[in-house]
C-alpha cells in the first residue's frame, strides 16, 4: 500500500500539528511520498529521526508569546494568551518549530521532527549534517532541548554509503526501523513488520475481551471490537496496509 498510492506534493518544510485539515496521517504521506519516489528511482537517502525533551513542558513563555505577535496576532490575543499561561504547567507549542535556511526536506508535527535528504554524493551528506546544525542552533537560541535518547538514523536506498551524523556534540545512533506517529518504518520500507505490531495489538485485546467479558452476544461483541480492536487495524493503513499474504493472513 505504501508504494503505491497518489499523494500531495511534499513541501520542503512542513508542520502539521494544530493546523485544521493535517493529521498524522497527512504528515507520513506527505513525508513519505517523496521519499519512497526517490528510492524506487534508485537514490540513496537518509532520514533523521528527531524529538524535543519535554516539549510541551519546557517551551519559554516570553519566546513564544514575542513569536505570536511577530506572526500578526493582535495586541489582545497575546495578552489573553500571557495571562492564560502565566502559572500553567502544561505547555502547548505553537506552529512547532520553525527554521530557516532548510536546505533538506524538514517535516514535522508538533516536537516530532524528521529531517531527509538523498546521500548519493557527499554533498548530500554535507547538507544534512548542516540543517542539524542549524536546527541545533535554533533549540539553543530558543532554550529548547533534543531528546537524546530519540536521535536515531534510517540509511535507505541501495548503495547507501551509511553517513555519520550529530547533532551538537551527540552522535546520531543508526536504527534498522523507527516508530513514526505509532507507525514502525523499516529501512527496507516493508511494512510487513507494522502489520504483525498492528496484529499483535488487536489480539492481545481480543484476548482481554474474551477473558473478561462472559456474553458472546453480537450485541455485547460488536460495539467492544468496534471501539478497542478496530482502531489499532485502522489506524493510517492508507500508509502500511498489507502487500503480501502473509500480512493479510496476520489481519484477518
Amino acid at each position: 500500500m505504501l508504494r503505491h498510492m497518489q499523494y500531495r506534493e511534499v513541501t520542503q518544510d512542513r508542520q502539521a500539528g494544530f493546523i485544521k485539515g493535517e493529521s498524522c496521517l497527512t504528515n507520513l504521506v506527505a513525508f513519505y511520498d517523496g521519499l519512497i519516489t526517490a528510492v524506487d528511482k534508485g537514490r540513496a537517502m537518509d532520514v533523521i529521526y528527531l524529538d524535543f525533551c519535554k516539549a510541551f513542558d519546557t517551551v519559554p513563555h516570553n519566546i513564544l508569546l514575542s513569536k505570536l505577535e511577530k506572526y500578526g496576532f493582535d495586541e489582545w490575543t497575546v495578552q489573553w494568551m500571557r495571562n492564560w499561561l502565566d502559572g500553567c504547567i502544561q505547555r502547548v507549542v505553537v506552529n512547532g518549530l520553525m527554521s530557516s535556511g532548510i536546505e533538506c526536506t524538514l517535516n514535522k508535527l508538533a516536537d516530532d521532527i524528521k529531517l531527509s535528504g538523498a546521500v548519493d554524493m557527499p554533498e548530500g551528506q554535507d547538507a544534512i549534517q548542516r540543517d542539524l546544525d542549524k536546527l541545533e542552533k535554533w533549540a539553543h537560541v530558543n532554550l529548547m532541548r533534543f531528546d537524546k535518547a530519540k536521535y536515531k538514523v534510517l540509511h535507505m536506498g541501495r548503495g547507501n554509503p551509511w553517513y555519520q551524523y550529530r547533532l551538537g556534540d551527540e552522535g546520531i545512533e543508526n536504527s534498522p526501523a523507527e516508530k513514526d506517529l505509532g507507525v514502525l518504518v523499516d529501512e527496507k520500507l516493508d511494512m510487513s513488520q507494522q502489520c504483525a505490531l498492528a496484529a499483535q495489538k488487536a489480539n492481545r485485546i481480543l484476548g482481554c475481551i474474551k477473558n473478561s467479558v462472559t456474553s458472546r452476544s453480537r450485541e455485547v461483541i460488536l460495539p467492544l471490537y468496534s471501539a478497542l480492536v478496530i482502531p489499532h487495524l485502522e489506524y493510517c493503513i492508507q500508509i502500511w496496509g498489507p502487500q503480501y499474504g502473509k500480512d493479510m493472513d496476520l489481519l484477518q
